[in-house]
C-alpha cells in the first residue's frame, strides 16, 4: 500500500485480520488488489484464504 501512492493505511492486526483505513475512491482498489498480495505473501503448502469486508465501522465490515 505506501509504495503504490495510496492514501489507505493500515491502522491494527486483530488475531488473524487487518483493519485498514481506505478513502472511499480506494475502496474498489483495495477490495480486489489486497487478497492477492496477501494471499502471495508466503509460498505455503495449503491455500491462504482472504476476504474483505466494508463498512464505516468493524461491525458493518463484518
Amino acid at each position: 500500500i505506501r509504495t503504490s501512492g495510496l492514501k489507505s493505511r493500515i491502522i491494527m492486526q486483530v488475531h488473524d485480520e487487518l483493519v485498514l483505513e481506505v478513502p472511499d475512491d480506494e475502496a474498489e482498489v483495495i477490495k480486489t488488489g489486497l487478497p492477492h498480495q496477501m494471499s502471495a505473501a508466503a509460498k505455503l503448502d495449503v491455500p491462504l484464504l482472504v476476504e474483505v469486508g466494508i463498512g464505516d465501522n468493524w461491525d458493518q465490515a463484518h
